[in-house]
């Protein structure tokens, strides 16, 4: 009988009490960050005015290093082309 009375009190619980605790942990939190700016969108990733109609937006351009020459830091090799082999 009292295995029984616990499992309904625990039943109880979690299914009225615990979305209460979690709704105002999670609205502190919540009001904490966007205090901090914790949830704000990092500049790079922000979208800037649409481009007119007929126009292109490039967001990066590339170096230009002049041809023939690698860039800094640069481990690769040239281009082999593949054949698969079966």
């Amino acid at each position: 009988m009292r295995f029984w009375l616990i499992l309904i009190l625990l039943f109880f619980a979690v299914r009225y009490v615990l979305p209460i605790v979690l709704r105002v942990v999670l609205t502190g939190f919540v009001r904490k960050q966007m205090r901090n700016g914790g949830f704000g969108v990092p500049p790079q990733s922000r979208p800037g005015p649409p481009p007119a109609p007929g126009e292109v937006r490039v967001d990066y351009v590339p170096p230009i290093t002049p041809k023939g020459e690698k860039p800094p830091g640069f481990k690769g090799g040239e281009y082999v082309d593949f054949e698969e082999v079966k």
